[in-house]
């Protein structure tokens, strides 16, 4: 009886993990870099947040000798052996002194960045340069989900030129549209797009917000900072095309409050980070999980026969 309870255990949980959505969050780890990858309690609760996640944005990594996110990526892997985790990291960027980067964190047994590239500007940091840091694009293939093909576009404006970068996206949508022939682009990153840094005038002037086919998951009354005394909604999921738009499960982006989650007062919260991630889940394919039902059924046989094996050497033993 106990064999057989272990079986139905183990094809549900088969079933289970096959058919779970795909959740794509975006992170201000807020500067991220040797300090914080050194912090055990930091480390422990970032790696549960990633954990969660099949494809993530980190935003924010300062770590000029390379050694932050390296570390990152193979806690994350010893925590969560399920998945086999990798990363796609841009280069260093910012018109001074100061620099970040991007970095995607990916279930690399899930998903595939089939290409990506930094946003093309003039390199001469002048005037003419719209972005403080170039908007960091990444081609998805996800075979697991409804939508298969999509694009995303991770970036963190600068606060006082805000409004100019948000609409800037716009262009950047254009282009991609261009280049790779898809209307099916998500928006994704700490933008500060809230409080002080828009104003009602510069809302009616963002061409990404008055265009009705760009859908913002993220709304304005959504809270993505930890500290208590504030409540903005920096931090963004902006989705276009028609595919993307029916792949997402209805009513799942949002901030994810791990202060709430893991039982943090706020100042432990803070030394993670004073932004919240962000997050969405795309819808599993059915047809998928058909084509990959045989596959299902081979790793039940096998564990079954495995545990059949078990009983009886374990019956002979008492005998």
């Amino acid at each position: 009886m106990r064999c057989w309870v272990l079986t139905l255990f183990y094809l549900a949980l088969c079933l289970w993990s096959t058919t779970l959505p795909f959740k794509i969050c975006g992170f201000n780890v807020q500067a991220f870099g040797e300090a914080k990858a050194s912090n055990t309690r930091v480390m422990e609760i970032l790696i549960k947040i990633l954990a969660r996640c099949d494809l993530s944005l980190i935003q924010e990594v300062r770590d000029s000798k390379g050694v932050a996110i390296p570390s990152l990526v193979r806690s994350l892997n010893r925590f969560d052996k399920s998945y086999s985790y990798s990363y796609l990291e841009s280069k260093r960027l910012g018109k001074k002194s100061y620099k970040e980067q991007y970095v995607y964190i990916y279930r690399k047994n899930v998903v595939q960045l089939k290409d990506h590239y930094l946003y093309p500007e003039p390199e001469d940091g002048g005037a003419n340069d719209t972005f403080s840091r170039h908007p960091f694009i990444v081609r998805v293939h996800s075979p697991a989900t409804l939508v298969k093909d999509f694009v995303l576009v991770g970036h963190h404006t600068c606060p006082k030129h805000a409004m100019k970068e948000i609409d800037e996206l716009y262009g950047v949508f254009q282009e991609i549209s261009k280049k790779w022939k898809t209307q099916n682009v998500m928006f994704l990153g700490d933008l500060n797009a809230g409080c002080t840094y828009i104003t009602v005038k510069g809302w009616r002037s963002i061409r990404l917000r008055n265009d009705p086919k760009f859908n913002w998951l993220i709304g304005d009354d959504a809270d993505t900072t930890v500290r208590e005394k504030s409540h903005c909604a920096y931090d963004r999921i902006i989705i276009h095309g028609k595919v993307l738009n029916s792949g997402i499960v209805p009513g799942s982006a949002k901030p994810f409050n791990f202060k709430t989650e893991f039982r943090l007062s706020e100042e432990e919260a803070l030394e993670v980070s004073d932004h919240y991630p962000v997050e969405v889940d795309l819808k599993p394919s059915h047809r998928y999980f058909l084509r990959n039902e045989l596959v299902l059924v081979q790793q039940f046989l096998k564990g079954f026969k495995h545990l059949l094996r078990l009983f009886h050497q374990s019956k002979s033993y008492i005998s």
